[in-house]
């Protein structure tokens, strides 16, 4: 077997599920195996003007390195930078093997091992084996961004780009630009291109909820200058956590209150002559994401008019811009395509468990983390109504405590078993809140959601926190084994483990 653990991905995610586990289970060798030349995942690959955080940085930071600095919204290449010099410190870029697509992971019962298949730049296919597999891919493919295609688009003269491939010779300087989209990647863009474009219009089908954010911590940057800057910033951390938990609660639980609460933190910014059907949505506060702005740069732009907005449906491209069904047409020397992303789960990875296919979408959860009847299976998701990293950093020292659980238990293999009683039979998906667009394209390639925890997907920072890091490893759900010495021999009970609907002994830590 070449490794104990193969980590899929060298992003966010993917650093910070290494560096637990070489702090935690330094005896377990690990391999990382990313598809792209560098670290970083999402925050090298998109490159387009602006990008950066769209949750501030004390959360999206990793526990175990905050984000000493008062900046509030970090730039990719910051963000890049971080995830770095992190997995430098913990000396888990010694473990990344660029340049491999990962497409197929096969699990043999007999062996106990996974063999994952990846092709590397020049097509070659290469095999690895692991004990153990974690995807840390993300959500979206990586290959193509979602790009509807829009009526007469071969009409139209000029260039059209998608923010996920952003061209490096293209310069909007004193041009024309259309922005079609109205999520982060929009409202990201829209600012920062307006300040030397000609004229930048959002052409959004229907309108998003935006709310502005400081761009830097005031509050901790002074503190920061009195104390120590470690504790001050861990402070900032919780109190930021605390208020990002509170708007979304706030939010589902008084939805028109919230509607109208986010309206007035619109309207006060862009005047009282604007259009505020521009900042209408039709749906309720989180029924999609908040979109958030630093220091009000997109407001200002609409403020000062070197931007706006048109709301409505598309009709056809032109030779020179965009014709809306209204009947206005807007001329564009580019267009931008911010049309969203194409949701992949486990990075386009081909799962087999002896043989048999192994879909996603036909099994549920298990405390989010692992997948139910897949052995030594880990899929690190994070939050999508809170920063992403909150999640995938518990999710990593979750696995390092059932790591250092079946050690003491004697186990090799782990496998979540669900029961008749665990099952939903509504059939909803682990993202059934969202109403997002790219979330309804993938309803079908999304795990299902059970009854309850830990079958059920939380999405609540203290509840998975108690769940995954407090309450004890084994249950009634997770079946231990350990793998025989010769091929082909059966796993049996691991001394130690109990069978599945005996509590086993949680080992001190």
């Amino acid at each position: 077997m070449d490794f104990d653990v193969i980590i899929v991905g060298a992003g966010l995610s993917g650093i910070g599920t290494a560096r637990h586990l070489a702090r935690e289970c330094p005896q377990r060798s690990v391999a990382i195996l990313e598809r792209r030349h560098r670290i970083g995942g999402t925050w090298d690959l998109f490159r387009f003007p602006g990008i950066r955080s769209d949750s501030d940085m004390g959360t999206m930071a990793y526990d175990f390195a905050p984000w000493n600095s008062p900046q509030f919204l970090a730039s990719g290449s910051e963000i890049r930078e971080y995830i770095c010099a992190e997995a430098r410190r913990a000396g888990v870029d010694r473990k990344i093997r660029y340049g491999l697509k990962c497409t197929r992971a096969d699990w043999s019962s007999a062996t106990g091992s996974w063999t994952v298949t990846a092709v590397d730049e020049t097509g070659a296919t290469r095999r690895f084996s692991c004990a153990f597999l974690v995807s840390c891919t993300g959500y979206y493919n990586y290959d193509a961004g979602y790009r509807p295609r829009f009526p007469d688009e071969e009409r139209y003269k000029g260039r059209i780009v998608h923010p996920q491939f952003w061209p490096e010779d293209l310069d909007c300087a004193g041009r024309s630009v259309a922005v079609i989209g109205s999520g982060a990647t929009a409202v990201t863009l829209v600012p920062v291109l307006a300040r030397s474009a000609a004229h930048v219009t959002m052409v959004q089908r229907s309108p998003s909820y935006v709310m502005s954010l400081p761009g830097i911590d005031r509050w901790a940057g002074w503190l920061a200058r009195v104390f120590p800057a470690g504790p001050v910033y861990r402070l900032a951390r919780r109190r930021n956590l605390l208020i990002s938990r509170s708007l979304y609660r706030a939010c589902r639980r008084w939805p028109q209150l919230m509607r109208r609460f986010l309206q007035w933190h619109v309207r006060r910014r862009v005047g009282a002559d604007f259009d505020m059907r521009h900042f209408t949505p039709r749906y309720a506060p989180w029924d999609e994401r908040l979109c958030f702005v630093p220091d009000d740069d997109l407001f200002v732009a609409l403020r000062e008019k070197r931007a706006s907005v048109e709301t409505g449906e598309i009709d056809a491209f032109t030779e020179s811009g965009v014709r809306m069904k209204s009947g206005r047409t807007i001329d564009a020397d580019v267009i931008v395509t911010a049309t969203g992303l194409n949701v992949q789960m486990l990075g386009g990875i081909e799962v087999f468990v002896d043989g048999e296919t192994c879909a996603l979408n036909q099994r549920m959860t298990y405390k989010a983390v692992l997948i139910e009847g897949v052995p030594n299976f880990a899929w690190i998701f994070g939050y999508t109504n809170a920063t992403w990293t909150l999640k995938s950093d518990i999710a990593g020292r979750y696995l390092s405590r059932l790591f250092r659980h079946m050690d003491a238990v004697g186990a090799d293999v782990v496998v979540p078993r669900a029961t008749a009683a665990d099952v939903d039979p509504s059939e909803t998906d682990v993202l059934e809140s969202l109403k997002s667009g790219y979330v309804r394209r993938s309803r079908q390639t999304m795990p299902r959601q059970g009854r309850a925890p830990p079958w059920r997907m939380q999405m609540d920072y203290a509840l998975d926190r108690k769940m995954l890091l407090e309450e004890p490893v084994a249950d009634s759900a997770l079946m231990f084994s350990r793998r025989e010495p010769s091929a082909g021999a059966t796993p049996r009970p691991a001394s130690g483990a109990l069978p599945p609907q005996t509590a086993a002994v949680e080992p001190a830590e």
